[in-house]
């Protein structure tokens, strides 16, 4: 499997390891990346309904009392994508730092 997830996606996949709902995800992003990368609504609602479709999250829970708040979880699939990514990225600053070392 040969993709490449935007670093937003990346960053939502990983933040749902565990159930988290928007807001959740939002904020674990955030603060995960020291306040880098800031997820609006649009982005992140967005990006949750394609990775619903692709199945690589699905809703793990749905408060119908509490404005249909909905949390997320990372499917098995969405394990082996965040699992490919990672070894893309080590694949990358591998061969950025031969090359940098070479010179």
């Amino acid at each position: 499997m040969n993709i490449s997830l935007t670093e937003s996606m990346y960053y939502i996949l990983i933040s749902l390891i565990k159930p988290n709902h928007g807001y959740g995800i939002m904020q674990q992003v955030e603060e995960m990346t020291n306040g880098r990368v800031v997820l609006g609504p649009g982005t992140l609602y967005g990006a949750l309904n394609t990775l619903l479709e692709k199945r690589w999250i699905e809703i793990f829970s749905q408060d119908d009392e509490s404005r249909k708040k909905k949390e997320y979880l990372l499917t098995d699939s969405g394990k082996d994508v965040i699992k490919n990514e990672m070894s893309r990225l080590e694949e990358l600053l591998i061969n950025g730092k031969k090359v940098m070392n070479n010179d």
